[in-house]
């Protein structure tokens, strides 16, 4: 198994999947450089294809993550913002402006749930087949199917004002 071949595949992927489920694009980094160090030290008892490896590789991040997260008692969610920076940034003059769309984006999914944001993460950046995502997760195909489609549905909802009739 050429782990260096896969790297090329999947990296890419697995650091747009991380950066889109929170992580900022420097942690996303470093969790898949440790990912592959862990597949890496394995690499000889792995024996599947690719989608295997994918799938170990999109666990393994995971896990990383949810541990990186537990243990950074420091980890932060929301910036401070100073007084007399407070209520000076408004919406862009345009809704074009792609800077704009991205927080919005970024604002969108943060206001889904986690399950939810893990599901369409994973099937639409991550670009996990919803087998892939059933297996990671533990759940149904189906189940995996309804979060997906009840994300999709719930961002629709929160980005209506950006739709062009």
């Amino acid at each position: 198994m050429n782990i260096e071949k896969l790297y090329g595949e999947i990296a890419p992927r697995l650091t747009n999947w991380l950066v889109a489920s929170g992580s900022s694009y420097h942690e996303a980094c470093d969790l898949v450089q440790n990912t592959f160090l862990k597949i890496w030290k394995m690499r000889d008892d792995l024996h599947g294809d690719a989608n295997d490896v994918s799938g170990l590789a999109f666990t393994i991040a995971r896990n990383l993550r949810k541990n990186a997260v537990r243990d950074d008692a420091r980890l932060s969610f929301v910036e401070e913002i100073k007084d007399e920076d407070a209520g000076s940034v408004g919406p862009a003059a345009s809704p074009s402006d792609s800077e704009y769309l991205r927080q919005r984006l970024a604002e969108a999914f943060s206001k889904l749930p986690p399950i939810l944001r893990e599901a369409y993460t994973l099937f639409q950046i991550g670009e996990m087949s919803v087998r892939d995502i059933a297996n990671q997760t533990g759940v149904s195909e189906n189940l995996v199917k309804v979060r997906i489609f009840r994300a999709k549905e719930k961002l629709r909802e929160i980005l209506s004002d950006l739709r062009v009739t």
